[in-house]
């Protein structure tokens, strides 16, 4: 007669604070529910965007609920740069990424907790290849509570949020990122779908300049700037408004220089 099989363990989708690189940082319990905090300081176990940042998370959850295990003793696994760079998802012309390595604690039975250095991991972040491999392994997949920048800019946009895409960051050319901020733009209004894209903080001046530039008069601009922070700020008016309000220069030095989430929309 054979032995009964270990159970296999779980793995976590852990969302972390928004506020990674900024200045300022908010309260972790403000942001991430109790239960969220204490299954966050039970893991041992982790496969992170970046291990530095990981580390700084847990002692914010720390402070707030001990872990299990000193952080010293925490196993915590980098996802592999090229998965930074191209996605977790290859094209036709290109191999996926296997991340089932990298669950080979949960197939002996061990929680693992999967993180990304702001928000929920998968979402705009790397992660989805991790909580694939999971289904593929028959490894149960937890998503846990907490701030997701792209659905808390789309609820306070006042866009439509029943009908949208989220569609990463927008080529850095500015030729080419004319076409594609109107190509977005005819959908919008061809469908009434909201898009929503990102860029790194020390770009989002000439990406707003580019969308004010580029758009029809009448279709809607939502910026949101630092969401959770004290200092976030959310502002949704048509181009033509924008156009007269504009971003003044210390406004430039403020919310364009957070984190920001952009969506246009009829």
């Amino acid at each position: 007669m054979s032995a009964p099989s270990t159970p296999k363990g779980k793995l976590y989708l852990v969302p972390v604070p928004l506020d990674h690189g900024c200045e300022h940082q908010t309260q972790a319990d403000d942001v991430l529910p109790l239960g969220t905090l204490k299954r966050a300081a039970s893991l041992t176990h982790w496969i992170t965007e970046n291990a530095k940042s990981t580390r700084a998370f847990l002692k914010r959850v720390h402070a707030l609920t001990p872990l299990t295990q000193p952080l010293q003793n925490m196993q915590i696994t980098e996802l592999p740069r090229e998965v930074h760079k191209k996605g977790d998802h290859a094209g036709a012309s290109s191999t996926p990424f296997d991340a089932r390595p990298l669950l080979a604690a949960a197939l002996q039975g061990t929680d693992v907790g999967l993180v990304s250095e702001a928000g929920m991991p998968a979402i705009a972040d790397p992660g989805s290849s991790v909580a694939r491999a999971a289904h593929e392994l028959g490894i149960e997949v937890i998503p846990l509570v907490g701030p997701v920048s792209i659905l808390l800019a789309l609820a306070a946009s006042g866009l439509n949020g029943q009908n949208f895409a989220f569609v990463g960051y927008l080529p850095q050319d500015p030729t080419a990122r004319t076409h594609r901020i109107r190509d977005l733009e005819g959908i919008a209004r061809k469908y009434g779908q909201t898009q929503l894209f990102i860029e790194t903080p020390y770009r989002n001046q000439a990406l707003l300049q580019a969308l004010i530039g580029a758009l029809r008069e009448d279709t809607r601009l939502a910026v949101a700037s630092g969401l959770t922070l004290e200092s976030a700020r959310i502002s949704m008016r048509p181009i033509s408004q924008w156009k007269r309000s504009g971003a003044t220069a210390s406004e430039a030095d403020t919310y364009l220089k957070l984190p920001c989430v952009f969506a246009i929309g009829p």
